[in-house]
């Protein structure tokens, strides 16, 4: 009887056994989860004033969530699970584009607007204009893939941050994209922001010495029937913090330049003053059921 009692040597193994009649997933799941997390407490000595400052910082994460704000989400992506999670589910092949997280934001949905049409209801911001192609692997063409995007603005806010200053869905749009993949749309160059740190995430950035900041980007999220699905980001290449992103989500793949183009005639056929920011962003998707 003696073994199949709690003690400091079995403490993983006593509590792992009481999940026998779990579904098996969800048995693996919790068997490796108790066994990581007793080794941990073991290995750093835990006392039971940090056990009881670590619940108190778990409670506070939870107050801090609304309808607009999900700081677990935040916590989540400022210790690297929410790029670890989103690369072993995604794993790029071939000529597929590389994902990265969805971030706390995408909240609510974006509207549908026409091929062509602006993002920037309030005008703000440096004029661009982003274009590209959806394709398969292998650069077959996705006719009707659907491309979501979402973004900050330029004071590095996004508009459920600021309502009753930003429009609503401001820099939001959902487009559809032509017989040949293509897509584009007008929107301002986005700007580096911090993740907010008015909460318990922000703490923790402070009392480890880490800044809270974003470089810029434009979130993607790229769906096509038959494929499968890849959320990611735009980088603009010469934004603060691109070589130290508060969440881990920069990859290199998805960094580029905005260059300012001087073309009266371009601009006028996009609605935009001369000169503009562009910026081209080609997006390959994998089967459904491909590699990953």
């Amino acid at each position: 009887m003696d073994s199949e009692l709690f003690t400091e040597e079995r403490s993983a193994q006593v509590v792992a056994a009481s999940f026998a009649a779990a579904p098996p997933r969800l048995r693996e799941v919790l068997t490796s989860l108790v066994t990581h997390l007793h080794a941990f407490v073991k290995e750093v000595g835990l006392t039971g004033e940090e056990w009881e400052r670590g619940i108190a910082f778990l409670t506070q994460t939870g107050h801090k969530c609304d309808d607009v704000r999900q700081e677990f989400i935040l916590l989540s992506d400022v210790l690297g699970v929410s790029m670890l999670v989103e690369t072993i589910n995604h794993r790029a092949a071939g000529g597929s584009t590389e994902s990265t997280v969805t971030g706390p934001f995408h909240v609510v949905e974006s509207p549908p607007r026409a091929l062509g049409d602006t993002i920037a209801l309030d005008g703000n911001g440096e004029p661009c204009l982003v274009t590209g192609q959806v394709t398969g692997p292998d650069g077959e063409p996705l006719a009707g893939a659907e491309i979501d995007v979402w973004q900050a603005s330029a004071d590095g806010f996004y508009d459920v941050q600021q309502p009753g200053i930003q429009p609503e869905r401001n820099l939001r749009g959902l487009f559809t994209a032509d017989a040949g993949g293509r897509f584009w749309f007008t929107t301002i160059v986005p700007r580096y922001y911090p993740i907010p740190d008015d909460g318990p995430v922000g703490g923790l950035l402070k009392a480890t010495g880490r800044h809270p900041y974003r470089p810029a980007h434009i979130h993607f999220l790229v769906t096509a029937p038959g494929h499968r699905l890849v959320t990611t980001h735009l980088f603009v290449a010469d934004s603060p913090y691109i070589d130290s992103d508060a969440v881990f989500g920069v990859k290199d793949s998805l960094v580029r330049d905005f260059p300012l183009v001087d073309d009266p005639e371009r601009a006028a056929a996009h609605g935009l003053a001369s000169p503009f920011r562009t910026v081209h962003f080609d997006v390959a998707l994998l089967p459904e059921g491909g590699d990953s």
